[in-house]
């Protein structure tokens, strides 16, 4: 036999050239804190630097250890990037220097920090990436808790749950993976010693984080981390160099899965090597146009061992091969560099058998060459009765007779075509009638025609005529290459039908589910993809479908079709189990198969998130097709659930973080902005009784620095209540005829102390009519803008009022020369305790009078908005439009 050609994958090969095109990455990887990564990572640096490469420790974490800080000393440091975060000043890696800088190999410490807020990234990585696109080398520093898809199990070993995270990928870049061991003991040993945390700091960690159970654990995890990524590396280098597997390495298990007895034995065996090679299996399923011709119990069985093989852990993959299967297995077994294939023993069948159907286990046998096969049986396996893979005659009826007919049809043509034309050859016409047959019933009748057919012909068309002697050589030879061609064209057409059904019921499946996702998608509550799920699947399958969630701590029914809410107790038992174990249970399952319904667990990947089950009405069981479209509905169904949790959690978690913040700015508003008038009264009143003896002009500028800060409390403390009126819903205007002169008046008054500093301008035209107000909220409005006017105009500016009519309604304008509002934040400004940074709400205050003008106005009727206030950009203009008096229509 020919070896077949071998060539690199073009797959590989794309992903070595674009690594050619940046930076290598070098991770030093370590189970915990303190196994001196860092101390690692700049050791190897100093010996790239006395090789002559260009090294930059753009940035290393010392934590206040001396012996990393001696360690830094003689290569070169990039300056910090000051960064300030609310109140804080921190210091974060340059990016921009260190890619103006280019060294060769650049040292970046904890690869997994989170940036402060404002930066290009958030996260350190992604400078990473962005350094290594620029073809700088990078040395950086990992823990194992750091990896995205170890987070879990990190925190379920120490009970801590890490924050900060790197997707896999991100190690997957890894050009090199260096591990970083040390012993627990040596660990605590160190932590003892101060050589990782302060003293308080290491007293807690020993009793939390550094147990010797945790960190032997963690150990174990970095190591096989590391030896994952060793063995990826490997397969790309084979892929790429087109190197046939399998390379004596990490040692993957791949078992061949079919419908012997045999083969549940063989996923055992492949089970218990796995566990103690602590590695991956794969369970293979070879399907051909010959699983069509399986028996029941068959089809039972090998959908039984699947289940079997997925529960026991093992990733399910399936090969579609019609001839050469054993090289089809070999193939893929060297393309996931598999080591070991168990399969199960192959029955007995006698020599001629095997002429009819092919004989994997042998030509795996025979091919294997360097992989190691492991044949498994039966412990009470017995020799089975070998059958020919025909359809049984009970199971097509129709094929059978069919396939009489077409011959009888087409000897009663080739009677009338003798006499009617010269025909050369009568066997295309029955060859014709095979291939009929073949294309509507498969293999066994065609086979069945094939024969007829040649019966046929001889008896009634070769000489000597009705009867089956034949004396020409010529019509043997012509007789024999009419069955051998009716026998092959028969069988091809038969195999392009069976195709045609496998791709028709592929495409049914991918219609059936696209229709389903279309209608989850679509449904926006909980009772709609509930009714969506159980609806489509029972239309689908043909058959009965409910869904049960937990509800209240039970597993509840929440939907049905036909509609159903309630189990018996035998079916509500394994429905739990299904639940609980997060496997099949009920009919057709190794869990209470007696029951009613099959039951199959919805999950994704973080949770279960319920339970589906399924009952056909005539008793008949779960067909193996079926079933793995029904693992597609189930997590379609599962990926619903956990968008609509997801949608809820993030609408609560909104709710919250808007709640939070409302609570932090009151506190700061009760702790400050009602603090400062307290503070000013009380000392004012302090002075006052302390010296009897003051001058008048003194005691008259305490006691009005007195009246000023209470009236600058109550407006206070009116804003909260009034924000709280409005809140509830519980504040009614009453809405009267009023003069905007006499209003603005007031309120002049009012803010007279507030306003002594600026210029109160007041432009009102002679024919303003009467606007329909709360004379008592208006004048709160009023106040409330002057005083945010007072608080920014600058000393001696001016502040203008004027209003205008604008059709039914009155305009009322109040103008400042402050420094104006951004215009991204004209349309917040009236948003509940919202300030603007560095514009028109610098200074301090509630976060409050603006959204209670915008309250207020809303209330009565109005509108109210922010604009520029002049033609250069500065100032501000609050406009209040009020509907006028009409006095036809008010009474």
């Amino acid at each position: 036999m020919t070896a077949p050609e071998t060539r690199p994958s073009p797959d590989a090969l794309l992903t070595f050239a674009s690594r050619e095109e940046r930076g290598r990455l070098k991770v030093f990887l370590g189970a915990a804190p303190g196994v001196g990564k860092t101390w690692a990572m700049l050791d190897d640096a100093h010996r790239k630097q006395a090789d002559g490469v260009d090294v930059l420790a753009a940035l290393i974490e010392t934590h206040g250890r001396a012996e990393t800080q001696a360690k830094l000393a003689g290569l070169p440091q990039l300056p910090r990037k000051p960064v300030i975060y609310q109140t804080h000043a921190l210091t974060e890696m340059d990016i921009d220097a260190l890619l103006d800088r280019r060294p060769q190999l650049a040292l970046i410490d904890e690869l997994a920090h989170t940036n402060a807020p404002g930066g290009r990234h958030e996260k350190r990585w992604q400078d990473v990436e962005e350094v290594l696109a620029a073809g700088i080398d990078v040395y950086t520093t990992l823990n194992i808790q750091h990896i995205e898809t170890l987070n879990e199990t990190v925190a379920r070993i120490t009970g801590v749950r890490v924050r900060e995270t790197v997707p896999d990928g991100v190690l997957d870049m890894a050009d090199e993976i260096e591990l970083i061991d040390l012993t627990p003991d040596e660990l605590l040993e160190r932590l003892k010693a101060g050589k990782v945390y302060p003293a308080d700091q290491a007293a807690r960690a020993l009793g939390s984080f550094f147990v010797k159970g945790n960190l032997t654990a963690l150990r174990e995890l970095s190591m096989r981390a590391a030896a994952d990524r060793v063995d990826a590396q490997l397969r790309e280098h084979m892929a790429a160099h087109a190197i046939e597997g399998p390379w004596p390495t990490q040692e993957r298990i791949l078992v061949c899965i079919n419908e012997s007895p045999a083969a549940r034995e063989a996923v055992r065996v492949a089970k218990r090597s796995a566990d103690r090679a602590r590695t991956d299996w794969i369970a293979l399923n070879v399907t051909s146009t010959q699983a069509e011709r399986l028996s029941e119990i068959d089809k039972d069985r090998l959908a039984g061992t699947l289940r079997l093989a997925e529960r026991l852990g093992a990733e399910l993959a399936t090969l579609e091969a019609e001839r050469d299967v054993a090289e089809a297995i070999l193939a893929l077994a060297r393309d996931r560099n598999v080591r070991r294939i168990v399969i199960g023993r192959p029955r007995h069948r006698p020599v001629w058998a095997r002429l009819v159907r092919e004989d994997v286990a042998r030509d795996l046998l025979r091919l294997a060459g360097p992989f190691e096969v492991t044949v498994a049986s039966e412990p009470d396996e017995r020799p089975g009765r070998f059958s020919l893979p025909f359809p049984q005659f009970s199971r097509d009826k129709a094929g059978w007779i069919e396939s009489v007919l077409a011959i009888a049809a087409a000897s009663m043509a080739a009677w009338g075509a003798e006499r009617l034309f010269p025909v050369a050859s009568l066997s295309l016409i029955f060859m014709t009638a095979v291939i009929v047959v073949a294309s509507r019933r498969g293999m066994g009748p065609s086979a069945l025609a094939s024969v007829l057919g040649f019966l046929s012909y001889d008896f009634f068309f070769v000489d000597p005529r009705l009867t089956f002697t034949i004396t020409d050589r010529s019509e043997l030879l012509t007789l024999s290459l009419f069955f051998a061609a009716s026998l092959v064209t028969g069988n091809l057409a038969a195999r392009l039908r069976a195709r045609v059904k496998a791709q028709s019921a592929i495409a049914d499946r991918t219609n059936k589910l696209y229709d389903f996702s279309r209608r989850v998608a679509s449904a926006a509550t909980a009772d709609e993809v509930v009714w969506a799920s159980v609806s489509h699947v029972a239309t689908t399958l043909r058959c009965d479908t409910v869904l049960l969630l937990p509800r209240a701590g039970e597993l509840a029914v929440v939907g049905g079709f036909p509609p159903e809410d309630r189990l018996d107790v035998r079916d509500q038992s394994a429905a739990q189990f299904a639940w609980d174990k997060g496997e099949p249970a009920g009919r057709d399952s190794d869990t209470l198969p007696t029951a009613h319904w099959l039951f199959l667990p919805v999950a994704s990947a973080e949770r279960r998130l319920g339970v589906l089950g399924i009952a056909f009405a005539d008793g008949r069981s779960l067909a193996r097709t079926d079933r793995r479209l029904l693992d597609a509905l189930s997590d379609q169904i599962a990926l619903a659930l956990e968008r609509l949790r997801l949608t809820e959690e993030l609408a609560a978690n909104r709710l919250a973080t808007e709640t939070e913040r409302l609570r932090t700015a009151l506190l700061n508003s009760v702790s400050h902005d009602l603090r400062t008038p307290l503070v000013t009264i009380i000392g004012a009143a302090g002075s006052l009784a302390a010296g009897p003896d003051l001058p008048c002009d003194a005691r008259r500028d305490l006691a009005e620095n007195i009246r000023e800060e209470g009236e600058r409390l109550d407006r206070y403390v009116q804003n909260l209540l009034d924000m709280t009126r409005l809140g509830h819903g519980a504040l009614t205007p009453r809405l009267a005829p009023l003069d905007l002169a006499e209003l603005i008046g007031s309120a002049r008054q009012r803010m007279r102390g507030v306003l002594r500093a600026h210029n109160l301008l007041v432009d009102l035209p002679d024919t303003l009519p009467l606007v329909l107000a709360d004379g008592v909220l208006l004048e709160q409005v009023l106040v409330n803008i002057l005083d945010n006017a007072a608080k920014y105009a600058p000393a001696g500016g001016d502040i203008v009022i004027s209003a205008r009519t604008a059709g039914a309604r009155a305009e009322l304008a109040i103008t400042d020369h402050g420094p104006g509002i951004p215009a991204a934040d004209l349309d917040r400004v009236f948003d509940m305790f919202y300030r603007v940074a560095g514009g028109d709400r610098q200074r301090a205050g509630t976060g409050l009078g603006l959204a209670i003008c915008k309250g207020l106005v809303e209330a009565m009727g109005g509108a109210i908005r922010a604009e520029t206030g002049w033609p250069d950009g500065t100032g501000t203009r609050i406009l209040i439009f009020l509907p006028l008096h009409n006095p036809e229509t008010t009474p």
